[in-house]
This record gives structure tokens, C-alpha cells and sequence, in this order.
């Protein structure tokens, strides 16, 4: 449905894309996620056709968004971080107006209903938008992407400025989009992406540094995960006894929590069970083990990570951000192919 192919953009010589390249299948609901500045709102921008790509292409259910915008855009919903409402009207009037603008083809009345039905706007259908909570201004500036029924929906930051019932009304609401459209949801927020996406990609520095479903990043932080020990018994002696133990790959640190008893955070290889061989010695070296986790990072955590630095210069090409192909299968969404 959507394909963006050496995505680069640059202002003067400030490059804020380098070629960016990821695609989004028919129905799928992707979360573009990325810090502040990372390159969200231009890739959003040149997607719909508001900027112009310094290079690459941008192709949108088979059309060429450079070499037909008007066709492309036909094919557009966009909601900007910023809602694009004219807050003296009436909800009836703006969309009315939108109706107009967009030149749509299906009975006024009837699909202004729909629209305000589906996004449960019918109850300020006569306010002035003004006078409208910003969830409610949220939902109107989501009626006017919707209006002409467009295949694709773009929705740049949608919950911002929101309070926490309000968040989740959004966030229902965007997740029954995908029943009928194929959604690009951008924003800095990782628990936004994670409760609505199929598939995320994170952007970092104008590079992308994670293509994958919310599983399948979350797989790839268990690598990162560290065990939690808590020992009664001589530290010095529990340490060069851990050192033996097959599969621990370093103690990372050692706290005191009271007399004779120790907590130690572990490193470990994720491809060994290390958990039976350290029961089995420490249990052979009659040391009491007063509290055993494996603590994973939180998905915060690998967000942190990815968008560091260091990550994004050093692990831009590494293999285990691909993708994961299996799902490929599936369209790369996990949907089936039925006409959504």
C-alpha cells in the first residue's frame, strides 16, 4: 500500500532523512516511533505530499506521490500534530466545508454521519469547536482525514495535549481504523505505538534503527536481561563461586542489603539455562539464596537504546533490526489478504 524507497532530505547541509526505506501493507496499523527531532513529522510531511524529498521516492497504493500528488492525495487522511480546524465553526460547518475542499463524490449528508458516527462526534455535531474538549478536537481533525473514505490514514502525534481518559478513547478509536484503512501512526511515545500498532519502526537521527512487530522487539531486549540475585552468605566467597558458574558472563554490580546478605546482578548468556547451575553450586557451597528474578528490560529501555547515540553510528546495518520475515507471509502485518 505504501512503499518509501531512499527517503533523504536536507536542508542546506543539515541531512534530517538518509535514506530511509520501510513499506506498509494494505490494512496494517505501523507505528512510526522516534525521540523529539528525529525525523517523525518530515517523513510524515513528504508522505503527504506537504514537502518535497530531497531524493528517493514515495509511492502510495501504486502512485507515484511526486509524479501525481493529486492523485496520491486523494488517497490520504491526515491528522498534523497540530489539528487543522477552524475553531468558529460549528463541527457541521467545518465539516461540511472539508466535504467541499476534498470535492468527495458520496452523498453529503449520509457520509458526514458515518464520518461523525465512527468517531462518536455525534453528540457535538452543532457545538463550535472552540468551545470543545482537545479529545474532542482530536476526534473532529480525525473526522476530516476520514471524510472521502481514503485508503490510508496518516496521524502525526495524536494524543498529545490528551488526558489519560482521553488517551484511551483515542487510542480505541485509532485501533478500529485498521479495520477499514491502513494507518501510520507517528509519535515519540512507545506505550502509544505499543498499544495500537501491529508493526513499529523507529527512526533515530534521520536513520532507521528498528523495523519489527512490538514481539519482536521485545525479543530482541531479552537479550539485555540481567538476573537478580539475592545471597546470605560470605560476599567474597558467593562471588569467585559465581565466577565458576557455567554461563554467568559477569557480575555487573554487588549490593549490600544487610548483615551477610548480598545482591548481585548478573549478566548472563541468554542460550544457556544458567538458572539449574547456579541452584546446583551454590546449593553444594550451602549458601541460602534469598531471592532469585530475571529482569527483563522494559520496552522504555530499549527505546533508550536504540535512539542513543552510540546505537544508531554503530548498529544502523545490523542484522537484528530487520524485519521479521516469517510475517511476510501475512502481508508483514499478521492480517490475512481479505479486502479491508
Amino acid at each position: 500500500m505504501i512503499e518509501i524507497k531512499n527517503l533523504v532530505k536536507k536542508y542546506s547541509n543539515k541531512t534530517v532523512l538518509n535514506k530511509i526505506n520501510f513499506t506498509v501493507s494494505e490494512g496494517e496499523i505501523l507505528g512510526f516511533l522516534g525521540p523529539n527531532g528525529a525525523g517523525k513529522s518530515t517523513t510524515m510531511n513528504i508522505i503527504t505530499g506537504y514537502i518535497a524529498p530531497t531524493n528517493g521516492t514515495v509511492v502510495i497504493d501504486d502512485v507515484d506521490i511526486m509524479k501525481n500528488p493529486k492523485k496520491a492525495k486523494l488517497k490520504i487522511g491526515y491528522l498534523p500534530e497540530i489539528p487543522p480546524l477552524y475553531i468558529d465553526m460549528t463541527v457541521k460547518s467545518y465539516l461540511d466545508f472539508m466535504y467541499n475542499l476534498k470535492k468527495i463524490k458520496f452523498s453529503r449528508q449520509n457520509h458526514i454521519e458515518e464520518v461523525c458516527k465512527s468517531v462518536e462526534i455525534q453528540d457535538v455535531y452543532n457545538k463550535i469547536i472552540k468551545k470543545l474538549s482537545k479529545g474532542y478536537k482530536q476526534r473532529v481533525g480525525i473526522a476530516q482525514a476520514l471524510l472521502g473514505y481514503p485508503p490510508v490514514i496518516i496521524l502525526d502525534e495524536p494524543t498529545v495535549g490528551l488526558d489519560p481518559n482521553q488517551i484511551i478513547s483515542v487510542r480505541k478509536l485509532i485501533k478500529s481504523l485498521g479495520k477499514k484503512h491502513t494507518v501510520i501512526i507517528s509519535s515519540h511515545i512507545l506505550s502509544e505505538i505499543q498499544a495500537v500498532s501491529d508493526r513499529v519502526v523507529v527512526i533515530s537521527k534521520g536513520k532507521i534503527v528498528a523495523d519489527n512487530t512490538v514481539e519482536g522487539i521485545e525479543k530482541m531486549s531479552s537479550r539485555d536481561s540481567n538476573i537478580v540475585l539475592q545471597i546470605d552468605g560470605d560476599q567474597e566467597e558467593v562471588e569467585n563461586v559465581l565466577k565458576t558458574v557455567e554461563g554467568i558472563k559477569k557480575i555487573k554490580d554487588i549490593f549490600f542489603k544487610e548483615k551477610n546478605v548480598y545482591e548481585y546482578i548478573i549478566e548472563f548468556d541468554t542460550n544457556i539455562d544458567v538458572r539449574r547451575n547456579i541452584f546446583k553450586i551454590l546449593s553444594e557451597k550451602d549458601f541460602t539464596i534469598l531471592k532469585f528474578d530475571i529482569v527483563k528490560p522494559s520496552l522504555e529501555d530499549v527505546f533508550i537504546k536504540l535512539t542513543s547515540a552510540n546505537y544508531v553510528e554503530n548498529n544502523n546495518n545490523d542484522d537484528s533490526l530487520n524485519y521479521i520475515k516469517d510475517s511476510e507471509n501475512n502481508n508483514g502485518s499478521g492480517k490475512n489478504d481479505s479486502n479491508i
